[in-house]
């Protein structure tokens, strides 16, 4: 706590410390991310400790979180300090990222049985309609129409009535654009990847994608990690707001 309160700092002090330009210092106190600055006579803004405290909060959070939430995670401190909305805030945003973890986790699993999956020993039998091959993934029928249109799994049709029909080999690539589009996966870059994922090529591109994934939740992992330290500053400073 030493030097809380005798801290007097210029906009362009907490700008320096933070990494934020000076207009974003005061976008952010617009937006209640930091707490109201006290002004000197002539109407300057003089911050404190607890300006840069809230700025590094939301940096972290906003990288870990993103900035919707970061700020409501830090206007909940100024509000509402060590309260259990606070904590609640920050089991939320934790649970999200746990949830995107798993999910790429299955993606993982799921890529690795689809590579080696065989498609010679399937039989025509195993075709499955919109309807039936939609429950089987857990995705709407519109999904797998949005799919045929964009040319990631494009079924075949009754010469008759029109209707959609996946072979085998349809329904995999449907299991790999679903798995791949959970992990993060862009509609673009799945457009020029499946082709060779059907010659049975790429595959080290798909693992490329994974890991840049789970890279890109580490750091925002560490990203909440920060936040957390950064937050738990905040609640220790006992200083009032504008010091």
């Amino acid at each position: 706590m030493t030097g809380l309160h005798s801290a007097r700092l210029r906009t362009v002090d907490v700008a320096r410390r933070t990494g934020y330009s000076v207009q974003q210092v005061r976008n952010l106190e617009r937006d209640g991310v930091l707490p109201p600055a006290a002004r000197t006579a002539s109407g300057h803004r003089v911050h404190g400790e607890r300006h840069v405290r809230s700025a590094l909060a939301y940096r972290a959070f906003a990288a870990g979180a993103g900035p919707v939430e970061a700020k409501r995670i830090v206007r909940a401190v100024h509000r509402f300090p060590a309260s259990p909305e606070v904590f609640a805030l920050l089991d939320a945003a934790h649970a999200r990222l746990d949830a995107e973890r798993a999910g790429l986790r299955r993606a993982r699993e799921a890529a690795g049985l689809i590579a080696g999956e065989p498609i010679g020993a399937v039989r025509v039998s195993d075709a499955m309609g919109v309807s039936e091959l939609a429950g089987a993934l857990g995705v709407r029928p519109s999904t797998l129409r949005h799919w045929d249109a964009e040319g990631l799994a494009v079924p075949d049709r009754d010469p008759v009535r029109g209707t959609r029909r996946y072979s085998p080999a349809q329904v995999r690539d449907a299991r790999v654009v679903h798995q791949l589009r959970g992990a993060g996966y862009r509609i673009g870059p799945l457009r020029a990847l499946m082709p060779e994922l059907r010659r049975g090529r790429r595959w080290t591109e798909v693992a490329a994608a994974l890991d840049s994934r789970e890279a890109a939740l580490t750091a925002r992992s560490r990203a909440l990690l920060d936040g957390a330290a950064a937050l738990g500053a905040l609640l220790d400073d006992d200083v009032p707001h504008g010091a």
